[in-house]
């Protein structure tokens, strides 16, 4: 089935009262904390950054969506991370630099996929602090494959902070782009299991109804 050609008109813009709540959220660690104050959004539907100011409710791809948009309003592009998972759900990062350093925000039902501190040296050091956090619920180390910076920007004139119509398609398209594996194959065979303490801090506040389920 061919790709859509992606074309629509200019988008809307940020009411001043929607400015007003969004200029509250001036760094990195203020937009993480209203991200963590959000209800875990289990439904597969992404919401527009728009919605997700006026529901307070989110899941990772559009709280992910809705950091870009507020770092963007801070003086940040607005860049994603994808990571990809074997056996488990990916997961979206939005992603800044301050002193040279990468850093990241991101809306999780899991404890330790939050918010990072910017002190990586590269998107892979940052990619891979994720790794020993990112588990499913058979304690597998699941993270896999990680996506260079994806920037936004470039679609602006589908209204994406606006607009749900084409958000599917931008997702499908962060999916696609390049990723670099995490770690070698022959390692994979090797990881050991999470133990239960871990599994039980990483999951403290978890949705079990947003939780991805083998089989």
């Amino acid at each position: 089935m061919p790709r859509r050609t992606l074309l629509r008109p200019a988008p809307a813009a940020w009411t001043r009262s929607e400015l007003a709540a969004l200029r509250r959220l001036r760094t990195p660690a203020r937009i993480q904390d209203f991200l963590d104050a959000l209800s875990y959004r289990a439904e597969d539907a992404p919401a527009c950054p728009r919605r997700v100011l006026a529901e307070r409710t989110a899941h990772c791809y559009d709280g992910a969506l809705f950091a870009a948009a507020a770092l963007r309003l801070a003086g940040h592009p607005p860049l994603l991370v994808d990571l990809q998972a074997v056996r488990d759900d990916d997961h979206v990062l939005a992603v800044f630099r301050e002193g040279g350093c990468w850093g990241a925000i991101a809306k999780s039902n899991f404890a330790g996929l939050r918010f990072r501190e910017p002190i990586f040296r590269s998107v892979r050091e940052l990619a891979t602090s994720y790794f020993e956090s990112y588990f499913n619920l058979e304690g597998e180390k699941t993270l896999r494959r990680y996506s260079r910076p994806f920037d936004l920007s470039r679609f602006d004139r589908l209204g994406w902070t606006f607009d749900e119509t084409w958000l599917p398609d931008i997702a499908g398209r962060l999916d696609a782009s390049r990723h670099h594996p995490v770690l070698p194959p022959a390692r994979e065979r090797r990881l050991r299991p999470v133990d239960d303490r871990s599994m039980r801090s990483g999951m403290v506040g978890t949705d079990l109804a947003g939780v991805h389920r083998n089989g």
